[in-house]
């Protein structure tokens, strides 16, 4: 049995479109997995943010009602 050139290629094109079509998978797994990944450290990023500011803005809030409560004081006195 011999085959030729376009024989061969006519039968291991099918094997390799499947090797190319796993290959493609296991990148775009990959790559999903990297997006997931940096958007978990996103999120984290923000909420960790979020936490910082949130004290800011409670000491901030803190600060002026001790301020307020001095100048109500104030005058009774």
């Amino acid at each position: 049995m011999s085959y030729t050139v376009k024989t061969l290629n006519a039968i291991m094109e099918p094997a390799c479109r499947k090797d190319k079509q796993k290959q493609k998978d296991t990148s775009n797994r990959g790559d999903r997995s990297k997006q997931k990944s940096a958007q978990q450290e996103l999120k984290q990023r923000q909420r960790a943010e979020i936490y910082a500011l949130n004290k800011v803005m409670t000491d901030l809030e803190q600060q002026q009602f001790e301020t307020f409560c001095k100048q109500m004081q104030g005058p009774a006195e």
